[in-house]
Protein backbone atom coordinates (compact mmCIF):
# COMPACT_ATOMS: atom_id res chain seq x y z
CA UNK A 1 0.00 0.00 0.00
CA UNK A 2 1.42 3.44 -0.93
CA UNK A 3 1.96 6.11 1.73
CA UNK A 4 -0.62 8.37 0.09
CA UNK A 5 -3.36 5.75 0.61
CA UNK A 6 -2.55 5.01 4.26
CA UNK A 7 -4.24 6.60 7.25
CA UNK A 8 -2.02 9.36 8.64
CA UNK A 9 -1.27 9.11 12.36
CA UNK A 10 0.54 12.16 13.74
CA UNK A 11 2.07 11.99 17.22
CA UNK A 12 3.25 15.26 18.78
CA UNK A 13 3.64 16.76 22.23
CA UNK A 14 0.48 18.85 21.85
CA UNK A 15 -2.82 18.28 20.10
CA UNK A 16 -3.97 20.96 17.63
CA UNK A 17 -6.55 21.96 20.26
CA UNK A 18 -6.18 22.99 23.91
CA UNK A 19 -8.54 22.20 26.79
CA UNK A 20 -8.69 24.65 29.68
CA UNK A 21 -10.95 25.56 32.57
CA UNK A 22 -12.69 28.90 32.87
CA UNK A 23 -14.43 29.25 36.23
CA UNK A 24 -16.40 25.97 36.52
CA UNK A 25 -16.53 25.27 32.79
CA UNK A 26 -14.15 23.21 30.69
CA UNK A 27 -13.55 24.76 27.30
CA UNK A 28 -11.70 23.74 24.16
CA UNK A 29 -10.10 26.00 21.59
CA UNK A 30 -7.96 25.53 18.47
CA UNK A 31 -4.18 25.77 18.81
CA UNK A 32 -3.17 26.71 15.26
CA UNK A 33 0.44 26.43 14.16
CA UNK A 34 2.71 25.69 11.26
CA UNK A 35 2.52 21.92 11.74
CA UNK A 36 -1.29 21.96 11.73
CA UNK A 37 -1.31 24.03 8.54
CA UNK A 38 1.14 21.67 6.88
CA UNK A 39 -0.61 18.42 7.74
CA UNK A 40 -4.28 19.41 7.74
CA UNK A 41 -5.08 18.58 4.07
CA UNK A 42 -3.40 15.16 4.24
CA UNK A 43 -4.96 14.39 7.62
CA UNK A 44 -8.42 15.16 6.28
CA UNK A 45 -7.89 13.24 3.05
CA UNK A 46 -6.91 10.10 4.98
CA UNK A 47 -9.38 10.60 7.87
CA UNK A 48 -6.30 10.56 10.06
CA UNK A 49 -5.56 10.49 13.77
CA UNK A 50 -3.65 13.07 15.85
CA UNK A 51 -2.24 11.92 19.20
CA UNK A 52 -0.95 14.38 21.80
CA UNK A 53 -1.37 16.09 25.16
CA UNK A 54 -4.54 18.27 25.24
CA UNK A 55 -3.07 20.86 27.63
CA UNK A 56 -5.19 19.92 30.66
CA UNK A 57 -4.84 17.83 33.84
CA UNK A 58 -6.04 14.20 33.97
CA UNK A 59 -9.29 15.11 35.73
CA UNK A 60 -10.53 17.07 32.69
CA UNK A 61 -13.13 15.23 30.57
CA UNK A 62 -10.81 15.26 27.56
CA UNK A 63 -12.25 12.26 25.72
CA UNK A 64 -15.79 13.61 26.02
CA UNK A 65 -14.79 17.10 24.93
CA UNK A 66 -12.84 15.87 21.92
CA UNK A 67 -15.56 13.46 20.80
CA UNK A 68 -18.09 16.29 20.98
CA UNK A 69 -16.19 18.54 18.59
CA UNK A 70 -17.55 19.30 15.12
CA UNK A 71 -15.98 16.98 12.56
CA UNK A 72 -12.63 18.48 11.53
CA UNK A 73 -11.87 15.61 9.18
CA UNK A 74 -9.70 13.56 11.52
CA UNK A 75 -9.73 12.09 15.02
CA UNK A 76 -8.02 13.52 18.11
CA UNK A 77 -6.68 11.20 20.81
CA UNK A 78 -5.42 12.64 24.11
CA UNK A 79 -2.43 11.48 26.14
CA UNK A 80 -3.09 12.62 29.70
CA UNK A 81 -0.22 13.92 31.83
CA UNK A 82 -0.04 15.21 35.40
CA UNK A 83 1.41 18.60 36.25
CA UNK A 84 4.42 16.89 37.85
CA UNK A 85 5.03 14.87 34.68
CA UNK A 86 4.83 17.99 32.55
CA UNK A 87 7.21 19.75 34.90
CA UNK A 88 9.83 16.99 34.69
CA UNK A 89 9.32 15.67 31.16
CA UNK A 90 8.63 18.92 29.31
CA UNK A 91 9.91 21.82 31.40
CA UNK A 92 12.67 19.63 32.82
CA UNK A 93 14.46 17.26 30.46
CA UNK A 94 13.03 18.48 27.15
CA UNK A 95 13.59 22.18 27.80
CA UNK A 96 16.47 22.28 30.28
CA UNK A 97 18.56 19.55 28.66
CA UNK A 98 17.59 18.96 25.02
CA UNK A 99 16.49 22.48 24.05
CA UNK A 100 19.68 24.37 25.03
CA UNK A 101 22.01 21.57 23.96
CA UNK A 102 20.41 21.22 20.53
CA UNK A 103 20.58 25.03 20.12
CA UNK A 104 24.34 25.13 20.87
CA UNK A 105 23.81 27.11 24.11
CA UNK A 106 25.63 25.07 26.73
CA UNK A 107 25.45 27.86 29.28
CA UNK A 108 21.74 27.11 29.70
CA UNK A 109 22.15 23.32 29.76
CA UNK A 110 21.52 21.17 32.83
CA UNK A 111 20.79 17.50 33.43
CA UNK A 112 18.70 15.89 36.16
CA UNK A 113 18.25 12.11 36.41
CA UNK A 114 14.67 12.33 37.73
CA UNK A 115 13.71 14.55 34.80
CA UNK A 116 15.23 12.01 32.41
CA UNK A 117 13.38 9.10 33.99
CA UNK A 118 10.08 10.97 33.71
CA UNK A 119 10.87 11.73 30.05
CA UNK A 120 11.33 7.99 29.53
CA UNK A 121 8.02 7.19 31.25
CA UNK A 122 6.06 9.79 29.27
CA UNK A 123 7.53 8.62 25.96
CA UNK A 124 6.51 5.07 26.88
CA UNK A 125 2.94 6.25 27.53
CA UNK A 126 2.80 7.99 24.15
CA UNK A 127 4.00 4.75 22.56
CA UNK A 128 1.33 2.70 24.37
CA UNK A 129 -1.47 5.04 23.27
CA UNK A 130 -0.12 5.01 19.71
CA UNK A 131 0.17 1.21 19.59
CA UNK A 132 -3.43 0.84 20.73
CA UNK A 133 -4.72 3.12 17.98
CA UNK A 134 -2.79 2.19 14.82
CA UNK A 135 -3.01 -0.72 12.42
CA UNK A 136 -1.21 -2.00 9.35
CA UNK A 137 -2.84 0.70 7.19
CA UNK A 138 -1.35 3.55 9.24
CA UNK A 139 1.47 5.92 8.32
CA UNK A 140 2.91 6.90 11.73
CA UNK A 141 4.75 10.21 11.90
CA UNK A 142 6.22 11.31 15.25
CA UNK A 143 7.33 14.90 15.76
CA UNK A 144 10.07 16.71 17.61
CA UNK A 145 12.48 16.52 20.51
CA UNK A 146 9.90 15.79 23.20
CA UNK A 147 9.20 12.31 21.74
CA UNK A 148 12.58 10.92 20.64
CA UNK A 149 12.12 7.62 22.51
CA UNK A 150 8.68 6.68 21.17
CA UNK A 151 10.00 4.40 18.40
CA UNK A 152 12.05 2.43 20.92
CA UNK A 153 8.97 1.60 22.98
CA UNK A 154 6.84 0.88 19.92
CA UNK A 155 9.43 -1.69 18.81
CA UNK A 156 9.39 -3.24 22.28
CA UNK A 157 5.59 -3.53 21.93
CA UNK A 158 6.09 -5.51 18.73
CA UNK A 159 5.35 -2.72 16.25
CA UNK A 160 7.25 -3.63 13.06
CA UNK A 161 5.78 -1.14 10.57
CA UNK A 162 7.55 1.92 9.21
CA UNK A 163 8.07 4.65 11.78
CA UNK A 164 8.82 8.24 10.75
CA UNK A 165 10.24 11.16 12.72
CA UNK A 166 10.82 14.87 12.05
CA UNK A 167 12.96 17.10 14.27
CA UNK A 168 11.84 20.74 14.15
CA UNK A 169 14.83 22.12 16.07
CA UNK A 170 18.54 21.90 15.14
CA UNK A 171 20.61 18.77 15.77
CA UNK A 172 23.96 19.39 17.51
CA UNK A 173 27.46 18.42 16.51
CA UNK A 174 29.07 15.35 18.16
CA UNK A 175 31.18 17.56 20.44
CA UNK A 176 28.00 19.04 21.89
CA UNK A 177 25.80 15.97 21.78
CA UNK A 178 28.20 13.72 23.69
CA UNK A 179 27.97 16.07 26.70
CA UNK A 180 24.49 14.66 27.34
CA UNK A 181 24.85 11.75 29.80
CA UNK A 182 22.12 9.79 27.96
CA UNK A 183 23.31 10.56 24.43
CA UNK A 184 23.77 6.86 23.61
CA UNK A 185 20.20 6.09 24.63
CA UNK A 186 18.83 8.88 22.45
CA UNK A 187 20.83 7.83 19.39
CA UNK A 188 19.82 4.21 19.81
CA UNK A 189 16.17 5.29 20.02
CA UNK A 190 16.43 7.50 16.94
CA UNK A 191 17.90 4.61 14.98
CA UNK A 192 14.71 2.62 15.69
CA UNK A 193 12.90 4.91 13.23
CA UNK A 194 12.86 4.01 9.55
CA UNK A 195 12.87 7.59 8.28
CA UNK A 196 14.37 10.60 10.06
CA UNK A 197 13.83 14.15 8.83
CA UNK A 198 15.88 17.23 9.77
CA UNK A 199 15.51 20.89 8.86
CA UNK A 200 18.86 21.45 7.13
CA UNK A 201 21.76 19.60 5.52
CA UNK A 202 23.93 20.70 8.47
CA UNK A 203 21.56 19.02 10.93
CA UNK A 204 21.59 15.84 8.85
CA UNK A 205 25.42 15.87 8.73
CA UNK A 206 25.60 16.43 12.49
CA UNK A 207 23.36 13.44 13.11
CA UNK A 208 25.36 11.20 10.77
CA UNK A 209 28.59 12.27 12.49
CA UNK A 210 27.04 11.42 15.87
CA UNK A 211 26.10 7.97 14.55
CA UNK A 212 29.65 7.54 13.26
CA UNK A 213 30.98 8.33 16.75
CA UNK A 214 28.43 6.10 18.49
CA UNK A 215 28.34 3.19 16.01
CA UNK A 216 31.47 3.31 13.80
CA UNK A 217 30.57 -0.11 12.39
CA UNK A 218 27.43 1.28 10.73
CA UNK A 219 27.56 1.87 6.99
CA UNK A 220 26.44 5.12 5.37
CA UNK A 221 25.55 6.21 1.85
CA UNK A 222 24.77 9.84 1.04
CA UNK A 223 22.75 11.40 -1.76
CA UNK A 224 21.67 14.95 -2.55
CA UNK A 225 19.00 15.35 0.12
CA UNK A 226 19.08 11.97 1.81
CA UNK A 227 21.44 9.48 3.37
CA UNK A 228 20.95 5.83 4.25
CA UNK A 229 22.45 4.35 7.41
CA UNK A 230 22.78 0.58 7.69
CA UNK A 231 22.61 -0.18 11.42
CA UNK A 232 22.15 -3.63 12.98
CA UNK A 233 20.67 -5.08 9.82
CA UNK A 234 18.22 -2.23 9.22
CA UNK A 235 18.28 0.65 6.74
CA UNK A 236 17.45 4.05 8.24
CA UNK A 237 16.70 6.81 5.75
CA UNK A 238 17.91 10.26 6.89
CA UNK A 239 16.93 13.42 5.01
CA UNK A 240 16.88 17.21 5.25
CA UNK A 241 13.51 18.79 4.51
CA UNK A 242 13.19 22.51 5.40
CA UNK A 243 9.71 23.21 6.72
CA UNK A 244 7.89 26.21 5.29
CA UNK A 245 4.64 28.18 5.26
CA UNK A 246 1.49 28.39 3.16
CA UNK A 247 2.78 31.16 0.88
CA UNK A 248 -0.55 31.74 -0.82
CA UNK A 249 -2.37 32.15 2.50
CA UNK A 250 0.04 34.86 3.73
CA UNK A 251 0.27 36.65 0.38
CA UNK A 252 -3.50 36.81 -0.04
CA UNK A 253 -4.06 37.69 3.60
CA UNK A 254 -1.68 40.63 3.30
CA UNK A 255 -4.03 42.30 0.79
CA UNK A 256 -7.04 42.21 3.13
CA UNK A 257 -8.43 45.76 3.67
CA UNK A 258 -8.28 45.23 7.44
CA UNK A 259 -4.55 44.53 7.10
CA UNK A 260 -4.11 47.72 5.05
CA UNK A 261 -5.83 49.67 7.80
CA UNK A 262 -3.71 48.07 10.55
CA UNK A 263 -0.54 48.79 8.57
CA UNK A 264 -1.52 52.42 7.98
CA UNK A 265 -2.37 52.93 11.64
CA UNK A 266 0.98 51.49 12.73
CA UNK A 267 2.97 53.77 10.44
CA UNK A 268 0.94 56.84 11.33
CA UNK A 269 1.54 56.35 15.04
CA UNK A 270 5.21 55.39 14.89
CA UNK A 271 6.44 58.86 13.88
CA UNK A 272 9.35 57.24 12.02
CA UNK A 273 10.36 57.39 8.38
CA UNK A 274 11.24 53.69 8.41
CA UNK A 275 10.41 50.76 10.67
CA UNK A 276 12.27 47.56 11.50
CA UNK A 277 10.46 44.59 13.00
CA UNK A 278 11.53 41.98 15.51
CA UNK A 279 8.94 39.31 16.33
CA UNK A 280 9.84 36.46 18.66
CA UNK A 281 8.59 34.20 21.38
CA UNK A 282 10.33 34.98 24.68
CA UNK A 283 13.35 32.68 24.51
CA UNK A 284 17.09 33.00 25.00
CA UNK A 285 17.75 31.37 21.61
CA UNK A 286 16.17 34.32 19.75
CA UNK A 287 19.01 36.77 20.34
CA UNK A 288 16.76 39.68 21.37
CA UNK A 289 19.26 41.34 23.79
CA UNK A 290 21.93 41.19 21.09
CA UNK A 291 19.43 42.72 18.63
CA UNK A 292 18.73 45.62 20.98
CA UNK A 293 22.47 46.23 21.37
CA UNK A 294 22.99 46.11 17.60
CA UNK A 295 20.21 48.64 17.06
CA UNK A 296 21.74 50.87 19.73
CA UNK A 297 25.11 50.60 17.99
CA UNK A 298 23.50 51.54 14.67
CA UNK A 299 22.07 54.69 16.28
CA UNK A 300 25.55 55.53 17.61
CA UNK A 301 27.33 54.99 14.30
CA UNK A 302 24.76 56.44 11.90
CA UNK A 303 23.28 59.67 13.16
CA UNK A 304 20.72 59.95 10.35
CA UNK A 305 18.91 56.93 11.85
CA UNK A 306 18.09 58.95 14.97
CA UNK A 307 14.58 60.30 14.59
CA UNK A 308 14.07 58.49 11.29
CA UNK A 309 13.99 54.78 12.11
CA UNK A 310 12.43 52.77 14.92
CA UNK A 311 12.55 49.13 15.90
CA UNK A 312 9.20 47.54 16.72
CA UNK A 313 9.95 44.52 18.91
CA UNK A 314 7.06 42.19 19.69
CA UNK A 315 7.87 39.57 22.33
CA UNK A 316 5.25 36.85 22.70
CA UNK A 317 4.97 35.72 26.37
CA UNK A 318 6.33 32.23 27.06
CA UNK A 319 7.32 30.13 30.09
CA UNK A 320 7.14 32.97 32.58
CA UNK A 321 6.96 30.41 35.38
CA UNK A 322 10.62 29.57 34.61
CA UNK A 323 13.12 31.85 36.36
CA UNK A 324 15.44 31.95 33.34
CA UNK A 325 12.67 33.37 31.18
CA UNK A 326 11.61 35.85 33.85
CA UNK A 327 15.18 37.08 34.04
CA UNK A 328 15.32 37.43 30.26
CA UNK A 329 12.21 39.61 30.32
CA UNK A 330 13.75 41.81 33.03
CA UNK A 331 16.87 42.16 30.89
CA UNK A 332 14.83 43.18 27.84
CA UNK A 333 12.78 45.65 29.90
CA UNK A 334 15.97 47.25 31.18
CA UNK A 335 17.72 47.36 27.80
CA UNK A 336 14.74 48.90 26.00
CA UNK A 337 14.30 51.45 28.78
CA UNK A 338 17.98 52.44 28.77
CA UNK A 339 18.21 52.78 24.97
CA UNK A 340 14.97 54.76 24.79
CA UNK A 341 16.08 57.07 27.61
CA UNK A 342 19.37 57.67 25.80
CA UNK A 343 18.10 58.39 22.27
CA UNK A 344 14.43 59.44 22.48
CA UNK A 345 13.37 62.80 21.12
CA UNK A 346 10.08 64.63 21.42
CA UNK A 347 7.57 62.59 19.39
CA UNK A 348 10.01 59.76 18.56
CA UNK A 349 11.42 56.75 20.41
CA UNK A 350 13.90 54.25 18.98
CA UNK A 351 12.39 50.98 20.31
CA UNK A 352 8.68 50.23 20.51
CA UNK A 353 8.89 47.21 22.79
CA UNK A 354 5.66 45.27 23.39
CA UNK A 355 5.17 42.11 25.42
CA UNK A 356 2.04 40.57 23.90
CA UNK A 357 0.56 38.36 21.22
CA UNK A 358 -0.75 39.59 17.88
CA UNK A 359 -3.93 38.43 16.20
CA UNK A 360 -3.82 37.48 12.53
CA UNK A 361 -4.75 40.92 11.17
CA UNK A 362 -2.28 42.69 13.46
CA UNK A 363 0.47 40.22 12.55
CA UNK A 364 0.04 40.84 8.83
CA UNK A 365 -0.33 44.56 9.48
CA UNK A 366 3.07 44.60 11.17
CA UNK A 367 4.63 42.65 8.31
CA UNK A 368 3.20 45.12 5.77
CA UNK A 369 4.09 48.25 7.74
CA UNK A 370 7.72 47.44 8.47
CA UNK A 371 10.46 48.15 5.94
CA UNK A 372 12.95 45.72 7.48
CA UNK A 373 12.58 42.40 9.29
CA UNK A 374 15.36 41.90 11.82
CA UNK A 375 15.45 38.11 12.37
CA UNK A 376 18.61 37.40 14.36
CA UNK A 377 18.35 34.22 16.47
CA UNK A 378 21.48 32.80 18.06
CA UNK A 379 20.32 29.42 16.73
CA UNK A 380 17.04 28.32 15.18
CA UNK A 381 15.77 25.19 13.49
CA UNK A 382 14.16 27.18 10.67
CA UNK A 383 12.40 30.45 11.70
CA UNK A 384 9.13 30.79 9.85
CA UNK A 385 8.71 34.47 10.77
CA UNK A 386 11.34 35.27 8.13
CA UNK A 387 9.29 33.43 5.49
CA UNK A 388 5.98 34.91 6.63
CA UNK A 389 7.39 38.44 6.45
CA UNK A 390 8.59 37.93 2.87
CA UNK A 391 5.33 36.33 1.75
CA UNK A 392 3.45 39.39 3.04
CA UNK A 393 5.63 41.83 1.03
CA UNK A 394 3.25 41.95 -1.91
CA UNK A 395 4.86 45.19 -3.16
CA UNK A 396 8.37 43.63 -2.96
CA UNK A 397 9.67 46.56 -0.92
CA UNK A 398 10.75 44.96 2.37
CA UNK A 399 14.25 43.90 3.38
CA UNK A 400 15.21 40.81 5.38
CA UNK A 401 18.18 40.78 7.76
CA UNK A 402 18.69 37.17 8.79
CA UNK A 403 21.01 35.38 11.20
CA UNK A 404 23.37 32.90 9.60
CA UNK A 405 22.43 30.55 12.46
CA UNK A 406 18.75 30.33 11.46
CA UNK A 407 17.91 27.26 9.42
CA UNK A 408 16.15 29.52 6.91
CA UNK A 409 19.48 31.12 6.00
CA UNK A 410 20.40 28.12 3.84
CA UNK A 411 17.36 28.76 1.63
CA UNK A 412 17.18 32.56 1.76
CA UNK A 413 20.84 33.62 1.58
CA UNK A 414 20.55 34.92 -2.00
CA UNK A 415 18.02 37.59 -1.12
CA UNK A 416 18.56 38.27 2.59
CA UNK A 417 21.29 40.26 4.30
CA UNK A 418 23.03 37.56 6.34
CA UNK A 419 24.55 38.53 9.70
CA UNK A 420 26.27 36.98 12.69
CA UNK A 421 24.08 38.05 15.65
CA UNK A 422 27.08 37.93 18.00
CA UNK A 423 28.76 40.60 15.82
CA UNK A 424 27.09 43.74 17.17
CA UNK A 425 28.92 46.13 14.85
CA UNK A 426 28.34 43.94 11.81
CA UNK A 427 24.62 43.73 12.52
CA UNK A 428 24.50 47.50 13.06
CA UNK A 429 26.11 48.01 9.65
CA UNK A 430 23.57 45.64 8.08
CA UNK A 431 20.71 47.64 9.62
CA UNK A 432 22.05 50.83 8.06
CA UNK A 433 22.68 49.12 4.72
CA UNK A 434 19.06 47.94 4.62
CA UNK A 435 17.85 51.39 5.69
CA UNK A 436 19.77 53.17 2.92
CA UNK A 437 19.46 50.51 0.20
CA UNK A 438 18.47 51.53 -3.30
CA UNK A 439 14.76 50.75 -3.84
CA UNK A 440 15.52 48.80 -7.04
CA UNK A 441 18.04 46.58 -5.22
CA UNK A 442 15.61 46.05 -2.35
CA UNK A 443 12.85 45.09 -4.78
CA UNK A 444 15.10 42.64 -6.61
CA UNK A 445 16.20 40.96 -3.37
CA UNK A 446 12.63 40.59 -2.18
CA UNK A 447 11.54 39.10 -5.49
CA UNK A 448 14.27 36.47 -5.11
CA UNK A 449 13.13 35.71 -1.55
CA UNK A 450 9.44 35.46 -2.42
CA UNK A 451 10.12 33.25 -5.43
CA UNK A 452 12.11 30.81 -3.29
CA UNK A 453 9.51 30.70 -0.51
CA UNK A 454 6.65 30.27 -2.98
CA UNK A 455 8.52 27.45 -4.73
CA UNK A 456 9.43 25.67 -1.49
CA UNK A 457 6.17 26.07 0.39
CA UNK A 458 4.74 23.91 3.15
CA UNK A 459 3.26 21.43 0.69
CA UNK A 460 6.64 20.88 -0.87
CA UNK A 461 8.06 20.13 2.58
CA UNK A 462 5.44 17.42 2.96
CA UNK A 463 6.18 16.05 -0.51
CA UNK A 464 9.92 15.95 0.23
CA UNK A 465 9.32 13.85 3.32
CA UNK A 466 6.78 11.55 1.72
CA UNK A 467 8.60 11.32 -1.59
CA UNK A 468 5.38 12.11 -3.48
CA UNK A 469 4.67 14.24 -6.57
CA UNK A 470 3.14 17.62 -5.88
CA UNK A 471 -0.27 17.25 -4.27
CA UNK A 472 -3.47 19.00 -5.20
CA UNK A 473 -4.35 21.77 -2.78
CA UNK A 474 -7.41 20.97 -0.67
CA UNK A 475 -9.58 23.87 0.40
CA UNK A 476 -9.63 24.18 4.17
CA UNK A 477 -12.86 23.36 5.96
CA UNK A 478 -14.18 25.64 8.72
CA UNK A 479 -11.97 25.59 11.79
CA UNK A 480 -13.09 24.33 15.16
CA UNK A 481 -14.76 27.05 17.17
CA UNK A 482 -14.47 27.31 20.93
CA UNK A 483 -16.70 24.70 22.59
CA UNK A 484 -17.82 24.67 26.19
CA UNK A 485 -18.33 21.69 28.49
CA UNK A 486 -20.21 22.08 31.76
CA UNK A 487 -19.91 19.15 34.15
CA UNK A 488 -23.15 17.56 35.24
CA UNK A 489 -24.48 18.94 38.48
Amino acid sequence: MSQSSKRFVVVSNRLPVAIYKSEDTWKIKPSPGGLVTALDPTMRQSRGLWIGWPGCPPEAPAEELLSGLPDCGYELKPVMLTSDEMSRYYSGFANKSLWPLFHDLLGHFSFDTENWLTYVEVNQRFAEVTAAEVDSDSFVWIHDYQLILVARFLRELGFDQQLNFFLHIPFPSPDLFRRLPVSHELLEALLEFDHLGFQTARDRRNFIQCVKWYAPESRRKSYRRRSVIRHRGRDVKVGDYPISIDFKEFAEGATDPRVDEASWFLRENSKSHKLALGLDRLDYTKGIPERFLAFERALEKYQDLVGNMSLIQIVVPSRLNVSEYKNLKFELDALAGRINARFSRHGWIPIHYQFRELDRVQLLGHYRACDIALITPLRDGMNLVAKEYCAAQVDNQGALILSEFAGAAQQLAKGAVIVNPYDIDGTADAIYAAYSADPAEREQRMKVLRTEIKRSDVRRWLQWFLGQPRMRTVEAEPTVSETEYSPAK
